[in-house]
């Protein structure tokens, strides 16, 4: 009992770690959205950190998942830290030499201002120097330490990019010729956006540098190598994810033409974020079910309590799904209170299926983790990846932003597909298929009507009838459970 107790609290607090970041990014949607000039300022700012993404995933090269298995494969512990450690150091270093002597070069490729780069570089360099020491926390079951920092660095971040877009204009505007009006740029927001990033990771770094000092540096070559052979599949997996998250920006802004391109990014990325209400249930549900998955793997009843969480999961999903799109106007207001980022609105359904498709891949990927077949979730996630690229490359040039939307919810839709069906091939487990077909089938139709039918979205009764229906088909075709758990309540 103390096992899964210890293991309950320490979910727990790494999902807070997980999702109390996300939830004040939301904070950072509205402010940019109402400092930036314009949407291609915040197109411009999305495309930055959609290569940041990437190139986080190369540079921590797997490791960090690496160092997981070693550290507790390996009786040498220290071993594998100075190991660990001292490779991430040493590429960090070398790629932010040659990031900085080639910035200029960078910058012309991707058509992005060198200022810019020059940021990302510092952020990227911090940020993969701290990879190591946030896993060693964890792997020395340290929850506490690792969600301060983490909430802490975000904290730190919010803070100065309400210090920069905020009060230093203001002070700058009041106090002419002073201090403050020396450091404060016109049409700097971007700039002052990625120097709080540079702030936030530096003082994690400074908070983490103590690793370093009381590291001693060598590099175990034998470790070294099986730590990459065993890190260059997840470094592949996890290109493959940044594709489907995050590509559509960066081939929206070369596909389209120059002058719409970082505007209509811009649009396409506020509204996106009305998706993170599905991304933070499918984290927060991810964190704490993915241990449940392992601890009950041995069972012999495991695949029916798997095929019903995962029935539970599509019906809670579902009517948050329809929730959300019913009030995605309601939403907007809090979180693009800015007309010019509306035009994109229409996404949203798509964008909020598509991080639902993704919960339900997760439910459905259980028989390839416990089966000890993870390459099967890598070539899944390129399969996606592929999906993404092609409709992304057909797409773009007919109908924009929306043809990225339907690109993702493709892509997450195949992998939602493939693993079901592969799964039923090599773990069979005895989903109630036509129940969870109607959960969804019923929470897409009834969204599409109250979201894409002009008279259904004014006025708001349809969508509230919509909810109330939802609601009543699920207690008809769920009665005798929630009954049961109402007359355990009771007692």
């Amino acid at each position: 009992m103390s096992l899964y107790k210890n293991l309950f609290k320490q979910t727990a607090i790494y999902g807070i770690a997980m999702v109390l970041p996300r939830m004040l990014s939301f904070f950072l949607v509205r402010l940019y959205t109402d400092v930036l000039p314009n949407p291609s300022d915040y197109g411009n700012l999305t495309i930055v950190l959609s290569y940041m993404v990437f190139l986080n995933v190369v540079l921590s090269y797997g490791f960090e998942t690496a160092f997981f298995r070693f550290y507790n494969s390996e009786s040498d512990k220290n071993k594998v830290i100075r190991t660990a450690t001292t490779s991430i150091f040493f590429t960090t270093t070398i790629f932010l030499v040659v990031a900085l002597l080639f910035r200029n070069t960078i910058a012309k490729c991707v058509e992005l201002n060198v200022a810019f780069i020059t940021y990302s570089i510092w952020i990227l360099a911090l940020d993969a120097l701290v990879v190591i020491p946030f896993s060693k926390l964890r792997a020395n079951q340290r929850p506490i330490k690792y969600a301060v920092l983490k909430i802490g660095n975000v904290i730190i971040n919010l803070a100065f990019n309400f210090f920069f877009l905020l009060i230093l204009p203001n002070i700058a505007k009041n106090n002419p010729g002073s201090f403050i009006d020396t450091i404060y740029f016109k049409d700097f927001e971007v700039c002052y956006i990625l120097i709080a990033n540079i702030i936030a990771s530096l003082l994690t770094l400074v908070v983490l540098s103590p690793d370093y000092f009381s590291m001693k540096w060598e590099i175990d070559k034998e470790l070294w190598k099986k730590m990459i052979k065993y890190g260059m599949p997840i470094l592949v997996a996890g290109i493959a994810f940044a594709i489907n998250e995050h590509l559509d920006k960066i081939l929206l802004s070369k596909i389209l033409p120059f002058k719409i391109a970082a505007a209509e990014v811009g649009a396409y990325s506020a509204c996106y974020k009305i998706g993170l209400f599905m991304v933070l249930f499918r984290t927060a549900y991810t964190l704490g079910i993915e241990p449940f998955f392992f601890s009950h793997a041995g069972n012999e009843n495991a695949p029916q309590t798997y095929a019903t969480i995962t029935r539970y999961f599509v019906i809670f999903g579902s009517f948050m799904s329809l929730g959300i799109i019913v009030f995605a106007d309601v939403i907007k207001i809090l979180l693009l209170d800015n007309p010019q980022y509306w035009d994109a609105m229409k996404i949203v359904p798509l964008i909020i299926f598509a991080n639902f498709f993704l919960g339900i891949y997760t439910n459905l990927s259980v028989w390839y983790k416990i089966k000890d077949k993870t390459k099967i979730g890598a070539y899944i996630s390129i399969v996606g990846a592929i999906v993404t690229l092609g409709l992304n490359f057909i797409l773009i040039p007919y109908i924009s932003y929306l043809g990225s939307a339907i690109a993702t919810i493709a892509a997450y839709g195949s992998m939602m597909f493939i693993s079901y069906r592969l799964g039923q091939k090599h773990y069979p487990i005895p989903y109630d298929l036509n129940k969870i077909v109607s959960y969804l089938g019923i929470a897409i139709v009834l969204s599409s009507l109250s979201f894409y039918i002009p008279i259904f979205r004014k006025t708001y009764i349809f969508g509230i009838l919509s909810l109330i229906f939802f609601g009543y088909y699920t207690y008809k075709n769920e009665r005798s459970l929630i009954l049961r758990i109402l007359k355990r309540k009771n007692k």
